[in-house]
Formats: structure tokens, C-alpha cells, sequence
């Protein structure tokens, strides 16, 4: 609740503390964080700690939450960044007169990823799932005042939520086999889900919701598109929150769905993909942004292989990795962030020579790049040396994975060169701005994030025992040992590997300008991407809409009217007519005896007279020589349907039957009179025919069901359940009143909105007064418009 607090008075905050704002807000996630660091010494052994509360009791849905290995490595991961994120983001936006609603947006996503993590129960993960889409783009589009940032926002939204959709989907399946909601219990279920016949389909659901979060080929074009965001978010963004939702949730899913053939296939493939496709459209690109998203982009396709693997040693690199990414990834963001304030460009070919004007912000930069090329003292190395370790096996499919990893991480290494030494090394270039050194906030994120890889990197043993132990022993469901170290064997194959990629890396940052130009050729070939495929889809169905909207909304009354009584009468007699004639509504009914089955009831005098009543209405209402007789002619039928509720022990539904007729009356009298009430509607004689035979039909089927229901055996279930309780649960007598507010609830509320809705949009008629105009010089009535004599052939 914490965040989101803090969301909803970030705003005041920002108006009471000013430039002291960051510091008040940062320090809502770095008390979360010193709250989850205090769980460490009772998750490390192995254990974990959960609470939950009572949700939908009766439907065994609980609003629970535990922290383990993994959820715990990821909550940390996203309140320590978010703190830093947090403290950077209002200096970033000093003097911006949204601050406030930006940093309550950033709390409130940040909170929605920690609900993620730290979810035990499915319905509540998909609950928070979507909530970090909402807040993302609220963030993304935060400038809506841009088309480009509207834009990546709702492209954004629509792909996630399309993953959301997968999830709910999977969800339901899982509970459908398993019989219950918790991810704690579905790890104890073994090979439940996957010797299950609809395990394919519910591998297809989890797979889906996670790649479209994780942005994975072909999935994968939201994402840098997403760039259109304020810097603070995309460095949040793509460090620890939404991107690595998907990621979590493929590792949380790991010990019920993994270890297949299929699982290890897909994850593989696609991962695999994204690492290069992503690594390549980083080579391609100048704005600093945009080359670090779409190495967020490879490194989420590198996590995702490491899943598909499914090994000890790929688990513990995913793991080992995801923390260095976090780091160093965050860290970047910062200082391209910091660039672009400071010198008004991010293009790198616009840049060079910083280092002597925003000395430690280069410092920032250097530490992040060693972490990400993977030398040695840093979370980077290890993590490149475990995921190598898992594919020493010798067989082809696992030196052809290999083989990528090593490409993949060979081109991210050159990357993080050019991010490292093309703004700040060099000869001075001008820029738009005089460079200066950034202020003091948003210099302590790169250099904490920074420094934190390479002290983690010189401490094997506790980033083993303490990080990578809990965390991946969670994830795979057995214990997990370390064998992190800082010993540098020069007669082993891993090390050879990692200077293998050392040295392509260094190949690729010599060649990456002949690269980006290829590339940028090759795009110009093909001249199509997955971005415009998105287009084109968007604008079809925007098209398809607009169609649609014509054909059915095209503002006459009457083909509205005229289609929703054909559509129930085709909704009466077309299910009698289809289903065996009348059997399905009377099975034990004789249904040759139409005189025992349409019986006309037993009625009293006074029951005739409200007949008579309705009928003299009816007749009224036809007969009517003007608008104002017409609509008095239909109070006339709702009294008597009042009488009708009254006469057969309904005193409450005929007391709320007459109010609804009078008020209709006098609303109907009081709109109807701005026109000429004593004037009278001719209807051409086709419209009568079209208009009483629809009339005829619907009255007909509605009053043949009722007199079938009624003549047949009565079901009391539901009137003895009401009967039963409502005393007891709902603690009302009228069961009437339990029915419409307790038992009906949602429908009534639906219904007052429908009501509200409508007379305010009446109301807003109403007030849209026009100058009187003098009796003397109205201007006649206009005759009333008939339709052209259809032309009959001799």
C-alpha cells in the first residue's frame, strides 16, 4: 500500500517540499527496501513468508501474497532502483508543472511490479499484471501532447494487455486442472500440469502473456517505441519493472511448466531470436535511447533462453545476469538521460569529448560498460560464465546455442563500448547546449548502480550464497549449489570463451559504423517492419470500426427500433422453432393438447376491468389524433401493468411501475414540448403494416412463453434460496429489496447508470437554451414528409 500512497500524495509533496521532493519520495522505496533486506536472513536458508487475506472466501480466491528466493531478488531489485529512479526523476523534471503526476505515476508502477513479484495467488498477479500496463502508459504518454508518445503508449497498451489477456486465459485453465489459485501450492503438484491433456494450451497462454510483456520476436517492436517516455521511466522501465515481468514469469512458472520438450523449443528459439535481432537494431541505431532499448530487448531474449535451458548452471546465470542487467542497464539509462539534459542531443554522432565536462558522469557510464561487456570483477562476468557453463555439454544443439550467446554477447559488448567511449572520448563536438556536469541526484543513481556491480562482482560469495543460491533453488524447486569465484583458471574453456567474446566485441566496435549503414540499407530493402505490420492493423480495424458504425449507427430511430424487435422476435420463436418445437420448454407437456397447455386463466371481475384498462389504453394510444393523447395513452397501459403488479401481491414493484410511468409521462410531455404536441405523426401505410406485424409477433411470442412457463412445473430453487436467506445473510425482509440491492447488486447499479447516464445527457439538452422566438413570427409548420409512391408495374 506503501507506493501507492505515496502516489496519491506525491503531488502535494512536490508542492510543499519542492526541490527537496526527491528526497521525501525517494524514501517510500528505500524503506520498502531496508523492509524486504530485514527478510533476507529467513528466505536465504530457503523458507519463505507469506500472508493473505480473505478475498472471495466462498469461491477460494484470497487476496495472498509470499516471498521467496526469486520474488525477493526482484522486489529488491525494483525498490532499490525505483528509489534511485525515484530521486533522479524530480531533478530530471526540475520546474516541470506536471512533476507531482509524473512521480505519482512512478510510484504507482513501481508498487504495481512489487504486487507482481510478491503475488501468490494467479488472480492477483493478473490483477497487478495489468495494473503495471495501465501505469506504463500513463507513463509512456506521459507528453500526450506528442502523436509519437500517444502513439508508443497505446501501442504499448494494446500488446500487453493482449499478454494479459493470455494470462487471465492460463490462470483460469490451471485452476480448471489444479483446483486452486496459489503459486506456493502449484509448485508441490509435480507433473500435474504437464502429463494434463490441455498442457499445451495452457504452455501457449503463459508463453504468450510472458513474450508480449517481455517483448520477445516477433512481439518485440513495442518496446523501443516506448522510448517516447520521459528518461526516468525507460530507465526504470527496462532495468526492473514491466519488460522483467515476463521474464519472472516464465521463471515462476519453471518447476510446473518447464522441462519439456515443447518448453525448452519455444523459449529457446524465440530467445534466441530476440538476442540477435535485438543486439543487431542496437548497431543500427545513433540516439542513445534507442541503442539501449534494443539491448534491453537481446538481453530479454538472452534471459529467456537461459529459462528454456533449464539448467542449474543456465538458471544460475539467468539469475546472476537479470541482477547485472538491472544494474548496469539503470545505470546507462541515467546517464543518456543525463547527456540529453545537459547538452541537448542524445545522437551519438553529434557527440564526443564530455568526459572533461561531466567527469562522473563518464565515471557512471564506465562502470555500467564494464559490467556489460563482462569483464572480470564484475556481476557481468559471472553471469556470462555461468551461462556458458550450461552449454558445455558437447552436443550440437547445444554448440549452436552457444554459439549464439556468444554472438549475442559479443555485440553487446561493442555496444556498451560505443555507449561508454563515442559521447565522452574523442575530440570535443559542439553541442546544443554548453555541457556541464548534471546535478547531484541524477548523479547518484549511475554511480551507486555502477559501483554496485563491480562490489558484487569482487564478493563471489555472497553474490552465490545470498543471491544466487535462494533464487534459483526457487526457481527450479531443488537446492541449488554455488560455485562463484574469483580464481582465474587460464587452462579453462570458459575463460577462452569469455575473451572470445572480448575480442568480437572489440571487432564489432571497429566495424559498427559499416554495420548501422547495412543495416540501414537492409531496412530500406525490405522497406516493411513488425512496427508497420502493427500500423496497418491498427488503421484496418480503426476502418472496420468506422464501417461497422456507419451501417449500424446510422442515426434514424426507427431502424433501430425496428432491428431490436426483429431480433427478439427471432429470439422468441427461432429457439422453439430450432430445438424440437415446444419441448424444450414443457419436456412432460402433452404437446398435442394446445387447449391444456394455452389454457386462458381463471380470472376475477376486477382482473378484467384492468384488461379492459390496458386494452382501452392500447386502442387510446392508436387512435391518438395528437402526440400529447398519444403519450397520456401510454401511461395509460403502464398503470395498468401497476394494477397487474398490485392485484397479484407485488406492492412494491406497482408502486415502482406507476412513479416510472408518471415521471415518463411528464419528462416524455415536458422534452415532447419544444415540438408541436398538437400536431399528429402520418405514417404511410407500409409502416403500419411493418410496425403492428412486429408488434403482433413479439406480443405474441412473449405472451405464448409466459402462458408455457406458467402452465408448466414451477422450479422454486432460486425463490427458496431468496426465501431461505435473506434474513440470515442479507438481513432484509422484503425479499424484493434483497434481491434488487444484495442479490442483484451489480445489475441494479448498472441499471441506475444507465438512468444517470440518460438524464444527464438529457439534462445537457435541456440547457441548451435558444433565443425565444415571437409567437407573431413563428414561421408555419412545415408538413410532415411522406414517402415517395412506390411505382407498381402495369
Amino acid at each position: 500500500m506503501a507506493p501507492f500512497l505515496a502516489a496519491i500524495l506525491a503531488p502535494m509533496v512536490c508542492r510543499l517540499a519542492g526541490r527537496l521532493s526527491g528526497w521525501v519520495l525517494a524514501g517510500v522505496p528505500a524503506a520498502i527496501f531496508a523492509y524486504l533486506l530485514g527478510l533476507a536472513p529467513a528466505i536465504i536458508p530457503g523458507n519463505t513468508v507469506a500472508v493473505g487475506l480473505d478475498w472471495v472466501p466462498e469461491q477460494g480466491i484470497n487476496l495472498s501474497f509470499f516471498v521467496d528466493g526469486l520474488s525477493l531478488v526482484f522486489a529488491l531489485t525494483i525498490s532499490g532502483v525505483g528509489a534511485l529512479i525515484v530521486l533522479y526523476a524530480a531533478s530530471y523534471l526540475a520546474g516541470h508543472a506536471h512533476r507531482g503526476r509524473f512521480l505519482g505515476f512512478m510510484l504507482a508502477f513501481m508498487g504495481a511490479m512489487l504486487g507482481l513479484v510478491l503475488s501468490d495467488s494467479l488472480l492477483c498477479l493478473f490483477v497487478f499484471w495489468e495494473l503495471t500496463s495501465i501505469t506504463s502508459f500513463l507513463l509512456i504518454g506521459f507528453d500526450h501532447t506528442r502523436q509519437a508518445a500517444r502513439r508508443g503508449a497505446i501501442q504499448a497498451l494494446v500488446i500487453t494487455n493482449i499478454g494479459g489477456m493470455f494470462l487471465l486465459a492460463g490462470s483460469v485453465l490451471v485452476h480448471q486442472i489444479a483446483g486452486f489459485w496459489e503459486l506456493s501450492a502449484l509448485r508441490a503438484t509435480g507433473d500435474l500440469m504437464r502429463d494434463h491433456a490441455l498442457y499445451g494450451l495452457v504452455l501457449l497462454c503463459f508463453v504468450g502473456a510472458a513474450f508480449t510483456k517481455s517483448a520477445q520476436f516477433p512481439l518485440h517492436f513495442w518496446l523501443p517505441n516506448a522510448m517516447e517516455a520521459p528518461t526516468p521511466v525507460s530507465a526504470f522501465l527496462h532495468s526492473a519493472t514491466m519488460v522483467q515481468a515476463g521474464v519472472y514469469l516464465l521463471a515462476r512458472m519453471t518447476p510446473v511448466l518447464g522441462g519439456t520438450e515443447s518448453w525448452g523449443l519455444i523459449l529457446v528459439s524465440f530467445g534466441s531470436v530476440t538476442l540477435i535481432w535485438g543486439a543487431l537494431g542496437a548497431l543500427k541505431q545513433t540516439d542513445l535511447k534507442q541503442i539501449l532499448a534494443q539491448t534491453t530487448i537481446a538481453s530479454l531474449g538472452l534471459l529467456v533462453v537461459l529459462i528454456g535451458l533449464g539448467s542449474e548452471a543456465a538458471i544460475a546465470g539467468m539469475v546472476v545476469y537479470f541482477v547485472a542487467h538491472a544494474f548496469y542497464k539503470a545505470g546507462l539509462f541515467m546517464v543518456a538521460g543525463a547527456i540529453d539534459h545537459e547538452t541537448g542531443t542524445r545522437d551519438i554522432t553529434a557527440l564526443g569529448g564530455l568526459a572533461d565536462k561531466m567527469p562522473v558522469t563518464f565515471i557512471g557510464a564506465a562502470l555500467a560498460a564494464l559490467s556489460m561487456i563482462g569483464l572480470p570483477l564484475t556481476v557481468g562476468y559471472f553471469a556470462k560464465e555461468e551461462m556458458y557453463l550450461g552449454l558445455m555439454s558437447g552436443d550440437a544443439a547445444s554448440l549452436l546455442v552457444l554459439a549464439i550467446l556468444v554472438a549475442g554477447n559479443a555485440m553487446l559488448a561493442a555496444i556498451a563500448l560505443i555507449v561508454m567511449i563515442r559521447p565522452f572520448l574523442g575530440p570535443v563536438v559542439p553541442t546544443p547546449r554548453s555541457a556541464h556536469e548534471a546535478p547531484l541526484p541524477m548523479l547518484v543513481g549511475p554511480i551507486v548502480l555502477g559501483g554496485a556491480g563491480i562490489v558484487a562482482g569482487v564478493l563471489p560469495d555472497w553474490l552465490g550464497h545470498d543471491v544466487l543460491v535462494p533464487a534459483a533453488s526457487a526457481i527450479l524447486g531443488t537446492a541449488v549449489e554455488s560455485h562463484l569465484t574469483l580464481a582465474l583458471d587460464v587452462t579453462s574453456l570458459l575463460l577462452w570463451l569469455s575473451a572470445l567474446t572480448w575480442v568480437l566485441g572489440i571487432l564489432v566496435y571497429r566495424q559498427a559504423d559499416t554495420i548501422r549503414k547495412l543495416m540501414r540499407r537492409l531496412d530500406g530493402a525490405i522497406g516493411w517492419t513488425a512496427d508497420t505490420v502493427f500500423d496497418a492493423a491498427m488503421f484496418g480495424l480503426i476502418r472496420f470500426s468506422g464501417a461497422m458504425t456507419r451501417f449500424l449507427h446510422n442515426g434514424r430511430l426507427e431502424v433501430y427500433l425496428v432491428t431490436v424487435f426483429l431480433a427478439l422476435g427471432v429470439a422468441l420463436f427461432g429457439p422453439m422453432l430450432a430445438w424440437g418445437g415446444l419441448d424444450w420448454i414443457m419436456p412432460n407437456a402433452d404437446l398435442g393438447n394446445w387447449s391444456a397447455r394455452l389454457a386462458w386463466p381463471q380470472m376475477q371481475p376486477y382482473e378484467w376491468g384492468v384488461v379492459v384498462l390496458a386494452i382501452a389504453g392500447l386502442l387510446a394510444l392508436l387512435m391518438a389524433p395528437t402526440r400529447l393523447i398519444a403519450i397520456l395513452s401510454m401511461g395509460v397501459q403502464g398503470a395498468a401493468l401497476a394494477l397487474i403488479f398490485l392485484l397479484f401481491g407485488a406492492p412494491d414493484l406497482a408502486f415502482t411501475q406507476l412513479m416510472v410511468e408518471v415521471l415518463s409521462v411528464v419528462i416524455l410531455t415536458f422534452v415532447m414540448s419544444r415540438l408541436r404536441l398538437s400536431d399528429r405523426d402520418p405514417r404511410p401505410f407500409e409502416d403500419w403494416a411493418r410496425d403492428g406485424t412486429l408488434a403482433i409477433v413479439c406480443g405474441a411470442g412473449v405472451s405464448l412463453l409466459l402462458m408455457l412457463v406458467l402452465n408448466g412445473t414451477l422450479n422454486t430453487r432460486l425463490s427458496d434460496l431468496f426465501t431461505a436467506t435473506s434474513v440470515p445473510i442479507a438481513h432484509g425482509h422484503n425479499i424484493v429489496n434483497v434481491i434488487l440491492v444484495d442479490y442483484r447488486g451489480f445489475d441494479t447499479l448498472g441499471e441506475i447508470s444507465v438512468v444517470m447516464g440518460a438524464g444527464m445527457a438529457i439534462l445537457a439538452l435541456l440547457r441548451r437554451r435558444k433565443p425565444a422566438v415571437p409567437l407573431a413570427a413563428e414561421p408555419p409548420a412545415k408538413p410532415a414528409r411522406r414517402r415517395r409512391a412506390r411505382k407498381v408495374a402495369p
